[in-house]
């Protein structure tokens, strides 16, 4: 709604693992605009890993 255009970063993105249930992009979003992408699967403990590197680098 707007001007705005939102990118998510794959290099940040954990699909909300260590957050949420489920990914809150696709949650929040009016339309379903966020598929996965198949060509960038990870597995639960790949995303899980990025969340702590993450969280560990924000300290």
């Amino acid at each position: 709604m707007g001007d705005e255009i939102y990118q998510i970063d794959p290099d940040r993105c954990t699909e909300c693992i260590g957050h949420f249930e489920e990914p809150q992009c696709q949650v929040l979003c009016p339309v379903s605009c966020i598929p996965k992408d198949p060509d960038r699967l990870e597995s639960e403990a790949t995303l899980r890993a990025r969340f702590i590197r993450l969280q560990s680098s924000a300290s």
